[in-house]
């Protein structure tokens, strides 16, 4: 049996780590959300991702870019995006300068979900992360989380 290189056992440990934290983050916001609002966590983020965006040079943002903020292939973001469009919280459009382009903008009831949403989201996150903090493990990880203070851009 051949020797395992202890520094690439402690980099598959450390990326355990990290599915375990998010896996837990995920879920206790997932419940939260669902409860609360009939929404889950792939949902609320786009959401969030297309409130974002704007009507100036460049503020739309093509489905490949949703697809990569939402961290889901574009066949599951049209999907996604289909789904939210049948509730009434997205509307999509043809591009008025490239009649190929197809925006999706969030509607009026979708901002007002994303608004009522938001509070429910940072709650459940902070208390997730309160408690992976308890694990001696994840709280390395979760410290990591916590000093982060600039959002990640795709």
């Amino acid at each position: 049996m051949p020797a395992t290189d202890p520094a690439l056992t402690g980099l598959a440990q450390g990326w355990c780590a990290l599915v375990l934290l998010h896996g837990r983050i995920e879920t206790h916001i997932e419940r939260a959300l669902q409860a609360e609002h009939g929404l889950s966590v792939r949902e609320y983020s786009l959401l969030d991702v297309l409130s974002r965006q704007h009507d100036g040079e460049g503020g739309h943002l093509q489905m490949k870019q949703v697809a990569d903020a939402v961290v889901l292939s574009q066949s599951a973001t049209t999907r996604l995006v289909t789904r939210l469009e049948d509730r009434g919280l997205l509307e999509r459009y043809l591009c008025p300068t490239d009649r190929r382009g197809i925006y999706t903008n969030v509607t009026e009831a979708g901002r007002k979900l994303l608004e009522q949403a938001r509070p429910t989201n940072d709650a459940a996150l902070r208390t997730a992360l309160d408690e992976a903090a308890k694990n001696p493990e994840l709280a390395p990880l979760v410290r990591a989380v916590e000093s982060l203070n600039a959002p990640l851009t795709a």
